[in-house]
């Protein structure tokens, strides 16, 4: 299509106008966030220490770089979403900052943290509109990933998560012929004894497993249900792991003694299991790929 000079400068400054216009809703995101930063150093610091001290989160520091590359993979479909800002987005706002300022008050971490989460989705719905948040509900609610779960959630799951590995372990062991007798969470060797502690629980192990099952669901998955059938599968495959590495360890512990449940034997056992379960939720997701997926048909008349 041809255009006069003048056309192309209406073409070209309406151009402009729709980038402007685009682009302005996204820098007075940035700017409110920068605007809320204050608000939130302090959680953000504690969070960050937790991190770093804490053995079972440390898959924290990892969650918002795959967060924000998930919004960057989204940016040439964001680009041809017009924004439409709703007002439903300011009552999502007002309950996360209401959620901060409760958490504050009741000195509860998890609804501190998690309240910025709410305030991001907030802000995007209301300044964004539905379709944006729409786009970025996943990169969103991956950031709860990063947050630890409470002390109360975390010790009702983790308990009966040792029990299980303690049963499980002593059931291999028993059917091994290896003498051994379990106490709850104890379990009872002819040369020694093996506690499994919360450290032992696969706690760890099924948090970090379950966020690699969402981002590799997110990447090689088509369909939605193939998505959340992978992030359920990692439950039962980092269990059975670990109750597995704790059976490993006391037949270690049977033929070499009380050491192999300790320091390098220990620490080997439990990444070559976690190695174990990262091929077994490939493995899924390698078959969900190819389940359900229409078989080519040759056209009527022509020749298979």
């Amino acid at each position: 299509m041809l255009y006069t000079a003048g056309e192309k400068h209406e073409v070209t400054d309406s151009a402009a106008r729709r980038s402007e216009a685009t682009a302005t809703p996204w820098l007075w995101l940035g700017g409110i966030l920068v605007l809320l930063a204050p608000m939130y150093a302090e959680t953000g610091r504690r969070l960050v220490s937790q991190w770093w001290n804490d053995a079972d989160c440390t898959h924290g520091f990892l969650v918002l770089p795959l967060s924000l590359y998930f919004v960057w993979e989204r940016r040439t479909a964001l680009r041809h979403i017009r924004p439409a800002p709703s007002p439903w987005g300011a009552g999502l706002l007002a309950a996360g900052l209401m959620q901060l300022v409760i958490g504050v008050v009741g000195a509860e971490l998890f609804l501190q943290r998690t309240s910025f989460i709410v305030v991001v989705a907030g802000l995007v719905l209301l300044l964004l509109g539905a379709r944006v948040l729409k786009a970025l509900l996943f990169p969103i609610a991956f950031l709860l990933f990063m947050v630890p779960l409470p002390a109360i959630v975390m010790n009702s799951v983790a308990f009966p998560l040792q029990l299980f590995a303690a049963r499980t372990a002593t059931f291999c062991l028993d059917s091994l012929g290896i003498p051994v007798l379990r106490e709850g969470n104890v379990i009872a060797l002819a040369q020694t004894r093996l506690e499994v502690v919360e450290a032992c629980s696969g706690i760890r192990s099924l948090q970090a497993l379950l966020a690699l099952a969402a981002v590799y669901g997110q990447i090689t998955q088509a369909r939605t249900w193939e998505k959340w059938t992978l992030l359920a599968a990692a439950v039962p495959i980092a269990i059975v792991a670990n109750a597995f590495r704790v059976s490993g360890t006391g037949v270690a512990a049977h033929f070499i003694g009380a050491e192999a449940a300790e320091g390098f034997y220990h620490s080997f056992a439990g990444w070559s299991v976690f190695v174990l379960a990262l091929i077994l939720l490939v493995g899924c997701g390698t078959l969900l790929s190819r389940f359900g997926r229409p078989v080519a048909r040759a056209a009527p008349g022509v020749a298979a």
